[in-house]
């Protein structure tokens, strides 16, 4: 381990950050690395901004890709090499809001019925009865299950914060088979290598864009989309956004309200003021086209 490395790890544990963070984070710096074969110290202001425009023209990264990268960069330049350089010289990309893609129930049915492992199959419907991020549900324990008060606990939240959540009777039965054939001990979905070790997120996003292909979705599927799509359906039903910002564990409920602008019934439901006026019927054109 580099010296560098070192006391970027320090002061990430300083800052109490969660492990997906850290290890994002980390992940980060090393690309950077290997991208100029040299270590960050010896790079300067000019070369992160190289690096970033790279993201951007050449690899085509999303905006939240370029602000997570540019936050890591940041992180080791400011933080680590203690620098401060890096606000005013390397630019902030725009965040322009978007809306979250979400799954119909009837793909989400599609995707279930055509995935036939059942580990797999357990791991997608746990996503989509949850809305669990990816981190999360791979950290699941046997014991976060509390089938007699019907709640999980989801004890590696983002940020470190722990929540609990109802657990669904119908998924209850469905982890009874699992447990069944699967029995397991410690973790809920463990490594089938490792079995002491929780799945990685590589495994799960791997399965998830696997069902999506025999699924024949026509788009990438990945583990956020499930919780986008119970989010969007709980509206639908007709839950509140204090609910479902409590499910989600958004701390900011302007996160959760990004679920009004693709809730479809919501919308639907909507009358225009248009629709209340008392108009006279048209049954043709009497306008000769002239302008007047």
């Amino acid at each position: 381990m580099t010296p560098l490395r070192k006391r970027m790890i320090e002061e990430l544990q300083l800052r109490n950050l969660c492990t997906t963070t850290k290890e994002s984070y980390i992940s980060a710096v090393e690309r950077f690395a290997r991208h100029f074969n040299q270590s960050p110290e010896r790079l300067g202001p000019e070369k992160v901004r190289e690096y970033l425009l790279h993201l951007a023209n050449d690899r085509k990264v999303g905006t939240n890709t370029m602000l997570f990268n540019r936050a890591a960069l940041r992180f080791v330049y400011v933080n680590t090499l203690k620098q401060k350089w890096f606000d005013d010289e390397i630019a902030r990309p725009k965040r322009r809001p978007t809306l979250p893609p979400t799954l119909s129930a009837e793909e989400v049915t599609r995707i279930l019925n055509r995935t036939y492992n059942l580990k797999h199959w357990t791991i997608i419907a746990t996503f989509y009865a949850t809305a669990l991020r990816c981190n999360e549900l791979r950290h699941l324990r046997v014991t976060d299950l509390d089938s007699k008060r019907m709640v999980i606990h989801v004890r590696h939240g983002k940020g470190g914060v722990a929540r609990e959540i109802a657990l669904s009777p119908a998924l209850l039965e469905r982890l009874r088979v699992y447990f069944r054939w699967r029995r397991p001990v410690d973790w809920l979905f463990c490594s089938k290598q490792r079995q002491s070790e929780p799945l990685d997120n590589g495994t799960i996003r791997t399965l998830c864009r696997n069902a999506g292909k025999r699924a024949s979705i026509g788009r990438p599927v990945f583990p956020h989309l499930f919780r986008h799509a119970c989010a969007t359906h709980m509206l639908d039903a007709g839950a509140d956004l204090r609910t479902i910002q409590v499910l989600l564990g958004h701390a900011d409920i302007r996160s959760t309200a990004r679920y009004l602008n693709v809730s479809l019934q919501r919308l639907q439901a909507v009358r225009s003021p248009f629709d209340a006026l008392q108009l006279q019927p048209i049954d043709h054109s009497q306008d000769d086209g002239r302008q007047r």
